[in-house]
């Protein structure tokens, strides 16, 4: 199954595998870790060519029938390394491995570089800390079908292993992009995109706004949600009904019911 095999939980290989948890290191060398046989095998399905792949068949639930990932890491020219269980349980990031982590290209593009349709369905996520909702905004856009979301301030990077992890990999299925706010705006205006900001001060519901032309739906932080230059550049600004007494819904909630609408609103053809 590998090309080698490292047994010692100390072999400064593996170190270097650790060290990619940091953003830092992620940035230097432009390579992050994606772990998980379903979010490697949607990975290389979506194009993506791993560095390296290592595997630990002792965790793996069958392996020879997950033998299929192992091929295409190697089709992809990828070095395969079996790892000893302790080996592994190092260099895993997350509960319940099952015996597969690779080192991937770092994704994200400027969206000037984005390739996108004549009205594109965009999700601009405007200085989202938490990693889990930006994982679980991918996942919303990869069903969707959006074209694209753009990390416009962001806290965190596309590479971080919290972001991969809890996208289920569709960070790797849908094209992303990073940039300050202010180019990100300029962007959608040059492209004709217009911005749909999401914020509960709306008078406007999302239910009763055109959102079937190129659109960007703009969300902001989980405490303050998007910034006054955000807000005030919008094309429209709309909002959710809500009944209950909390003040707002979790940003990645909030994503994907304006999303949904506008899929419903574009209807079968453009899904």
């Amino acid at each position: 199954m590998s090309d080698q095999t490292i047994t010692s939980a100390a072999n400064p290989r593996l170190k270097a595998l650790v060290a990619l948890r940091r953003r830092r290191t992620r940035d230097e060398t432009g390579r992050t870790l994606l772990e998980g046989y379903d979010e490697l095998a949607l990975a290389l399905s979506a194009g993506v060519r791993p560095h390296e792949l290592f595997v630990c068949p002792e965790l793996m639930a069958d392996p020879r029938a997950q033998d299929d990932v192992v091929r295409a890491a190697r089709a992809a020219h990828a070095q395969v390394v079996r790892l000893s269980r302790p080996a592994f349980e190092k260099v895993a990031y997350r509960e319940g491995a099952d015996g597969f982590l690779a080192v991937v290209p770092a994704v994200g593009a400027t969206p000037r570089e984005l390739l996108l349709p004549a009205a594109p369905l965009v999700l601009i996520a405007e200085s989202v800390e938490k990693p889990g909702n930006l994982g679980a905004m991918l996942r919303t856009a990869d069903a969707a079908g959006v074209d694209a979301v753009v990390a416009a301030d962001p806290v965190t990077d596309w590479g971080n292993p919290n972001v991969v992890r809890s996208s289920k990999g569709t960070v790797f299925s849908v094209p992303v992009a990073t940039a300050t706010t202010a180019e990100t705006l300029a962007w959608a205006r040059d492209r004709g995109i217009q911005v749909v900001a999401a914020t509960p001060a709306a008078t406007a519901l999302h239910t009763d706004v055109d959102l079937t032309g190129p659109i960007a739906i703009a969300v902001g932080t989980e405490k303050e949600g998007l910034s006054r230059e955000v807000l005030d550049v919008a094309d429209v600004q709309v909002r959710i009904p809500m009944g209950g007494k909390a003040n707002s819904l979790n940003v990645a909630t909030s994503a994907a019911i304006v999303l949904y609408e506008a899929v419903r609103q574009r209807g079968p053809a453009a899904r």
